[in-house]
């Protein structure tokens, strides 16, 4: 089966959380809905939301519960998901704690919410690129990207037994075509040189790129006792 960049972060998901064909999984900024369409091919009924539209059709190609709008508010009843995922994603939301919020309220109880994004620049060899394109400086890392943000936050939302871990997310490409279409998504032509040359060290024999990131990753389960 043909998984993303980041499917050693979803396979770590699915593993700690334990679900399996027949649950029900929602993706928040689902985005083109790849983890979505893994999570059906995997015998999974997924659903999905992003606040795009573009993205949510581009998603509805695959699976056809994909709505459009915000994590801060989530158009589905209390208690419906074994397993609610923000795949580099929460950290866009206006307010991170009450998106977790609305996760954890359509999590049924002892189902699981798991969040996960880009580890802290030092772990990334993408930083060295995301340097060259803004000027020599590497953005910088949220509380969400270090060592025990995740953990904090999904405790801080009353999940237990909360489960953290970093995941080696490898990035190849062929060429330098799609090198510099895979980092400039096809706009911002001009920087097509500064891409490339910042890339130079991850070039491989064959004249593609291996660029080695890294995911964090946190699975929390709502307790049991929850009410619905």
């Amino acid at each position: 089966m043909e998984i993303g960049v980041a499917g050693p972060v979803w396979r770590a998901v699915i593993e700690v959380s334990g679900v399996g064909p027949g649950a029900r999984v929602c993706d928040v900024g689902c985005g083109r809905g790849d983890f979505l369409a893994y999570a059906r091919k995997s015998g999974m009924v997924p659903s999905g939301i992003d606040p795009a539209p573009d993205l949510v059709e581009l998603a509805r190609r695959s699976v056809p519960d994909v709505r459009l709008g915000g994590a801060e508010k989530l158009p589905w009843e209390d208690a419906t998901f074994d397993l609610v995922t923000a795949f580099n994603s929460l950290q866009f939301a206006e307010d991170t704690d009450d998106a977790l919020a609305e996760m954890v309220r359509v999590t049924r109880p002892g189902g699981h919410v798991a969040v996960a994004n880009w580890a802290e620049a030092a772990l990334n060899d993408l930083d060295a690129i995301e340097r060259a394109l803004n000027d020599g400086a590497s953005p910088p890392d949220g509380d969400l990207r270090v060592a025990g943000g995740l953990r904090e936050l999904l405790e801080d939302g009353g999940l237990v037994t909360v489960v953290e871990g970093l995941a080696e997310v490898p990035w190849a490409v062929p060429d330098e075509e799609s090198l510099v279409s895979g980092i400039l998504l096809d706009e911002d032509a001009d920087l097509a040189r500064e891409v490339v040359a910042a890339a130079r060290p991850y070039r491989t024999a064959t004249g593609g790129y291996r660029l080695i990131n890294h995911f964090r990753y946190a699975i929390g389960r709502r307790s049991p006792a929850a009410g619905p």
